[in-house]
């Protein structure tokens, strides 16, 4: 009975080393890793997922470490057990911030600095990048060189006699500096929106263009009525991008609208609050405002609410960005 049992026991094992030296053969083996034509393999999806965790990381750990510190009291800060979690959320850091850097008034500065000439600056590069993509004239390729030369040429390059004309049409220390410019489809990187647009409307069909022109539509009635209201994907890359780079450009704001040779105090934004964080805030301490003193804590909490603004746009459109992305063909496919 012993020896049967045996037998009985064995067959079974027998028979599915056989099952699997067959169903698991060195072309399905090579298929689970490598994948075929429809799907991916093991090897491709790992390689891939473990480059975004990397990259993801590098992006996202002086995020959370911002935060972090943001809500450490000075305890926290001096404890060398207190690595990530604070023992308690400290909110008097944003206080203190926000105190120092005029946050609301500084806040509603800065999305008029970004705001007024990306409206502006999204019509207007629409209307050349329509025109790039619609029409055929002479001289249509230089211009289309002379565009793309002029996003590779440096800025620096051209900033001292940017300053002087914008000094002399008394543009300096007013938010017309970076308006105008954005009202000739000249403003911060102007050529790479072109470019989107340009991309976006070739893609647009020709034959509902000529159909409504054949029904008495002009060239400006056409735009209005058939290219923008399919152009939503790319007027909300371009609005996203133009605004973001408009926030953060600090140097510029402060030599062109803020202006140095008046040392004019009214156009100050977040960033340039925070980039004169430590001596506003050293002010506030001696005149007798604040009993607190500087710490890292104070400076992580600054920077995070000058970011702060971005990152709520970002969670609100974050789908709509990624679409927009794919169908503007920002990447250049």
């Amino acid at each position: 009975m012993t020896a049967q049992a045996t037998t009985k026991a064995a067959g079974p094992s027998e028979s599915f080393a056989e099952r699997f030296r067959k169903n698991f053969t060195k072309e399905k083996f090579h298929r689970f890793l490598f994948g075929t034509k429809e799907k991916q393999g093991f090897l491709k999806q790992f390689i891939v997922y473990a480059l975004l965790i990397a990259i993801g990381f590098v992006y996202l750990y002086p995020v959370f470490y911002m935060f972090s510190t943001s809500f450490m009291d000075t305890s926290d800060l001096l404890d060398a057990s207190v690595k990530w979690i604070p023992s308690k959320l400290y909110l008097n850091n944003y206080k203190d911030a926000a105190s120092s850097m005029d946050f609301w008034k500084s806040l509603l500065k800065g999305l008029a600095i970004a705001g007024l000439p990306t409206i502006l600056s999204v019509g207007t590069c629409m209307i050349v990048g329509y025109g790039f993509a619609s029409f055929e004239f002479r001289g249509k390729k230089l211009m289309m060189a002379l565009l793309v030369f002029s996003y590779i040429l440096p800025s620096q390059v051209t900033m001292i006699p940017t300053y002087v004309l914008y000094s002399n049409m008394k543009l300096t220390g007013t938010i017309w500096a970076f308006a105008i410019p954005a009202l000739f489809a000249n403003g911060l990187n102007a050529p790479i929106f072109i470019l989107i647009f340009y991309q976006f409307f070739k893609q647009v069909p020709k034959v509902l263009i000529e159909a409504a022109q054949i029904d008495g539509a002009g060239y400006w009635r056409s735009f209005f009525r058939i290219a923008i209201p399919s152009a939503g994907p790319a007027i909300l890359t371009v609005f996203l991008f133009c605004f973001v780079w408009y926030w953060n450009e600090s140097y510029l704001t402060e030599l062109y609208v803020k202006g140095i040779a008046k040392s004019n105090p009214f156009w100050n934004n977040l960033v340039i609050q925070l980039k004169d964080f430590d001596s506003s805030f050293a002010s506030k301490m001696s005149s007798g405002e604040t009993s607190v003193s500087l710490s890292e804590s104070v400076r992580m909490a600054a920077t995070s609410l000058s970011i702060l603004p971005l990152l709520l746009m970002y969670f609100f459109l974050q789908k709509y960005f990624v679409e927009s992305i794919d169908r503007a063909g920002i990447t250049g496919e």
